[in-house]
């Protein structure tokens, strides 16, 4: 048995274990000057310091905050080339149309990571993984999804799997661009062929649809859900980005653990996500890249909704490394307040991955806590630059603990 009790925590502020939804998400258990005991990756206890029960180890984290371990529930952090010319054409007034016509675009990450290797995606990916740890995720989810064919789909997923020796990740197929021809044809394929593969070879968790005007109809996306179903795999949406087009009304009826964008939603998306168990998932980083509206955090929490946040870690529409930063636009640019966003990127956006062991510091949770670098909590929501997080503890990862200057194992 491993046991560490941690002292000297000037505030410890945690959610109780999730889901929150509506006005719940504001509501924090803070503990001033505070302990914790670690057992077996595990919280035995937690409260005041003068309290605390004797320990086989003792660690002072010297009068600084602590805070659940972030979740990022959605990041596509397996990708490869670039798109810094699309960003420069776009700055000087380029359409997204005029971009793809010069072969930039989606489809030039989708050429670029269709022939990598999987040792070139892998060593691609670490340092993204680590920037994102450091940041204080101690819960990443990855997608696929830029694969030009079934084969560097199942290769991205490879990528995620040598890499949860080190970090804590949750792997998600993801359904995101039709091809230009034959399409009736690859979503046969998808359902009959990719998925029912993912889930013979244990490679993904969940299956995720793109549903848009210009990606995956509600049609086409209820069958490539039925087939994630069949196959024992939960269901998430990109949904809401550009267009409302019945995708948040299909997963919420369907059950799908969240719909992620949002940027577009109205009165029915909201209400509907409200009545569900499903997640609604902002991502402020395509809102300050992109310039897209904003997604109605505001009104899905005031509604009554639970709401999680995350980074969309991508080349073309967020690339935002850091997940403390996500919480901290999102009281910005989404209306949270710091409690609801500290609720957001813990115990919600672990409901919205379907995990329930983790987010909260409570007794039987996981022990996956961010240290911060000052004496008051509110500092995680507060800091756009620096490092807010000054230490990351994941109680079962090869990264157990380290800052920002240092690397996880294996790096």
């Amino acid at each position: 048995m491993s046991e560490t009790l941690f002292t000297g925590i000037s505030q410890l502020a945690t959610p109780r274990p999730g889901p929150r939804r509506g006005a719940e998400m504001g509501q924090l258990d803070i503990t001033e000057q505070a302990a914790l005991l670690v057992r077996d990756g595990l919280v035995a206890w937690v409260g005041p310091a003068a309290q605390a029960p004797d320990a086989a180890n003792e660690v002072n984290l010297g009068g600084r905050a602590v805070v659940p371990g972030l979740v990022d529930p959605h990041t596509h952090a397996v990708w490869a080339g670039h798109r810094l010319a699309d960003w420069e054409a776009k700055l000087q007034g380029a359409t997204y149309e005029d971009i793809l016509a010069r072969g930039g675009g989606i489809r030039s990450t989708m050429r670029a990571t269709a022939a990598a290797t999987l040792e070139a995606l892998e060593q691609l990916t670490r340092p993204r993984l680590q920037r994102l740890t450091a940041s204080g995720a101690t819960t990443v989810e990855v997608k696929s999804g830029y694969g030009l064919d079934f084969a560097a789909e199942l290769r991205m997923l490879e990528v995620v799997r040598r890499l949860q020796g080190v970090y804590e990740l949750q792997p998600t197929l993801l359904i995101h661009v039709p091809p230009e021809e034959n399409r009736a044809r690859y979503v046969q394929g998808v359902c009959e062929e990719l998925i029912p593969e993912v889930a013979h070879q244990g490679l993904a968790t969940s299956v995720d649809v793109f549903t848009e005007k210009e990606a995956f109809n509600v049609q086409e996306t209820r069958a490539i859900f039925e087939a994630a179903r069949a196959n024992g795999l939960h269901i998430k949406l990109h949904a809401d980005q550009f267009h409302a087009i019945g995708g948040t009304e299909l997963a919420c009826e369907m059950g799908a653990l969240s719909v992620d964008h949002l940027e577009a939603s109205g009165e029915a998306q909201i209400r509907a996500l409200a009545e569900s168990d499903t997640v609604a998932t902002v991502l402020p980083g395509v809102t300050l890249h992109l310039g897209l509206p904003a997604a109605p955090a505001r009104a899905l929490v005031d509604a009554g909704a639970i709401v999680a946040v995350g980074t969309d870690l991508n080349p073309g529409s967020s690339p935002l490394f850091s997940t403390q930063l996500a919480l901290a636009l999102s009281v910005r640019l989404n209306k949270l307040t710091p409690a609801e966003a500290l609720s957001a990127c813990t115990v919600n956006a672990a409901h919205a991955l379907g995990l329930s062991d983790r987010g909260s510091l409570s007794p039987g949770q996981r022990a996956d806590f961010c240290v911060l670098a000052g004496p008051d909590w509110r500092e995680v929501a507060y800091a756009l630059g620096g490092q807010a997080v000054q230490e990351v503890h994941c109680a079962h990862s090869a990264q157990a603990a380290f800052g920002p200057s240092s690397s996880p194992p294996g790096t």
